[in-house]
């Protein structure tokens, strides 16, 4: 077990060592473009792939040069780890549980209302300067751009993506053509032909985005689920190499017996002064 659990420890660290070193390469990249997207997601790469390296460095010293310290510093290291993605992982799931598409009659797809999901989510949407970055996003993907050439046919029979369908069009229920005021969607009034403006203020834009958020944040929750077992399993073999590491420390292989003294019992001269006096008698 001592050679099995150290090897496995280190063979596994070493690959997520050499694994961190692209995301930290893709970061620094991003770092340098001057796409306002690609700088909205340099931290979290960076910080990820600083951490993934500090872990893998320590878990590999201490499995395989047999340093107790490292691998003590490896285990709390992972604990916190596997404790902050099973917090994560319940989050997403609890702030993600809300929303969805309505159907729009005689339409493949779907509009959002910004309502329909949670409050955490809302907030951030609303938040100025979050939506500019995220506004920012939309304009230089050129989402809307796509539906330049889609015919009055295609919007009947053609699916969106959410981004799409409540960034790139004013809602269905829009109607431009009548002759006397009639209380309409809010959105209805903030839509705008000029392609830098469209519906990006719109509250459909948003739920949009957000309905983006929310599918993706369920596949990575699910992702988060087998990380957790695999670290899980990964942390549990690290308790084994971290024991055998002491044990290797302290000069006693496994099995043999380390006691050169045995104190006696309290009671054990008295039990042998017994003895000897009935051996006396008899």
């Amino acid at each position: 077990m001592y050679r099995f659990s150290n090897t496995v420890i280190g063979f596994l660290n070493l690959f997520t060592l050499l694994a961190s070193i692209p995301i930290i390469g893709g970061g620094l990249w991003m770092a340098r473009s001057s796409t306002t997207c690609e700088g909205f997601l340099q931290t979290p790469l960076l910080v990820v792939g600083f951490v993934v390296l500090i872990i893998s460095l320590a878990g590999f010293i201490g499995a395989c040069f047999h340093v107790a310290w490292a691998l003590w510093v490896y285990l709390v290291v992972m604990l916190f780890l596997i404790a902050t993605l099973m917090g994560l992982t319940i989050f997403g799931f609890v702030v993600t549980s809300q929303g969805g598409g309505v159907e729009v009659p005689g339409r493949a797809y779907k509009e959002y209302r910004l309502e329909d999901y949670s409050p955490w989510l809302r907030n951030r949407v609303k938040d100025p300067d979050y939506w500019r970055t995220i506004r920012s996003c939309i304009l230089g993907s050129k989402t809307c751009a796509k539906l330049a050439a889609w015919t009055p046919l295609d919007y009947l029979e053609r699916d969106m993506s959410p981004i799409q369908s409540g960034c790139c069009k004013p809602p269905t229920s829009c109607n431009y053509n009548m002759a006397t005021a009639v209380a309409q969607d809010p959105d209805c009034y903030r839509w705008s032909n000029t392609p830098a403006l469209l519906c990006y203020e719109c509250d459909s834009c948003k739920a949009g985005v957000l309905e983006d958020v929310r599918r993706d944040w369920r596949k990575l929750s699910v992702l988060n689920i087998v990380m957790l077992v695999f670290l899980i399993g990964i942390y549990s073999t690290g308790c084994c190499a971290f024991q055998n590491t002491r044990r290797a420390e302290t000069d006693h292989p496994y099995g043999e017996n380390r006691m050169t003294k045995v104190r006696p019992r309290w009671d054990y001269y008295w039990w042998r002064w017994w003895q000897d006096k009935r051996e006396q008698l008899y």
